[in-house]
């Protein structure tokens, strides 16, 4: 299993995101991660400086947001789909993503639902609940 760390994952996105603005060729997952980078324009200055990303590890800010977590788990929702891992998330998210018209919509309720399952793991030291998972996004498929 790859356990990248921090500085790898913000690493990975700034250079991603200096290859896609330079127009240099990409591979496949930097070619991915630069369609949902270009979702979030806000995050745009962040991914601009290796540097600055780097040093911002050591401080947090009550209420913002991390667009490297968040970038991450589009990149974690996507490969999921693309391998149907757990199984029934490719069918889950493709129905979200019809409920809502949106597959960015879809990803960020999904998000809901995998920060969610990920605490629930940790805070009952088990093995992440694949089913509680893809449950979860299907509430949010047939809710209005």
């Amino acid at each position: 299993m790859f356990s990248p760390s921090q500085e790898d994952v913000r690493r990975f996105f700034c250079g991603a995101f200096a290859k896609a603005r330079d127009g240099l060729p990409l591979e496949a997952i930097e070619t991915l991660a630069a369609r949902w980078m270009d979702e979030h324009p806000e995050y745009h200055t962040e991914l601009a400086d290796v540097d600055a990303a780097l040093a911002a590890m050591q401080t947090s800010e009550p209420g913002r947001s991390n667009p490297f977590l968040h970038l991450s788990m589009h990149l974690s929702i996507s490969e999921q789909c693309s391998i149907d891992q757990p199984r029934g998330i490719r069918q889950a998210v493709e129905l979200l993503t019809h409920k809502r018209n949106s597959l960015h919509q879809a990803h960020h309720e999904a998000m809901e639902c995998l920060g969610q399952m990920l605490w629930e793991s940790q805070q009952a030291g088990r093995a992440p609940d694949g089913d509680s998972y893809i449950a979860c996004i299907q509430r949010h498929a047939t809710q209005d």
